[in-house]
């Protein structure tokens, strides 16, 4: 069954190495750490907008579960449907949270965020010594969280449940006979992606001025 639309997994596998080319540089201070981070964070308001107007599997509204919900799949006493199970999307709104707030906090160390409309009354001095502490403590943490993801997907695909193999192709076999999700045009993931782009674009901008 067809479970992954082309823009989620360009999203996955360009955002594995956009990390780590961000941690290579951040540890070691060197090579384009900048515009790296800000091709992640260009990324991460793709995957919001996806996240709205994408495809059912890409949307957050379709795959949102409760603590309880995902603790009974991983007792194996619920079954999961088309995309991401119950476990995984907790996995998957806890990385980009965390990412998206390593990207902002980066953007504010970069000086990105000091032209921004009213940045005068909520970038105080306080607010950027807390961003600046939260980027250090995530540049240290999400590697951990990012080894339990991957450690999870390697698990999970020896086991029969193919997450890998699906993020490369699509499609994954499920146990259970359900509906084909529904996918929508390419051409409106290439348009959000565009919205994406300005808004990092308009950032850049501003901080030049």
């Amino acid at each position: 069954m067809q479970v992954w639309d082309l823009a989620i997994r360009v999203y996955h596998w360009l955002q594995a190495l956009l990390f780590l080319g961000l941690l290579a540089t951040g540890y070691t201070e060197t090579g384009p750490h900048i515009p790296l981070g800000l091709m992640l964070f260009t990324l991460l308001v793709w995957r919001l907008g996806w996240g709205l107007f994408g495809s059912e599997t890409a949307r957050f509204a379709n795959f949102s579960s409760s603590p309880s919900e995902a603790w009974r799949y991983l007792q194996g006493m619920d079954n999961a449907g088309a995309g991401h199970n119950p476990a995984g999307a907790w996995m998957v709104f806890s990385l980009i949270t965390l990412l998206l707030i390593q990207c902002i906090s980066g953007l504010a160390l970069g000086g990105f965020l000091d032209r921004l409309p009213f940045a005068q009354l909520w970038l105080t001095d306080l607010v950027a010594d807390v961003l600046t502490s939260m980027h250090m403590l995530l540049a240290k943490g999400l590697p951990w969280i990012v080894s339990i993801h991957v450690g999870a997907a390697i698990l999970y695909q020896f086991r029969g449940h193919g997450l890998i193999t699906a993020m490369i192709t699509g499609r994954q076999k499920m146990p259970l006979i359900l509906p084909e999700p529904s996918f929508v045009s390419p051409k409106r993931a290439l348009f959000v992606l565009l919205g994406a782009v300005f808004v990092t674009m308009a950032m850049v901008v501003l901080s030049m001025e």
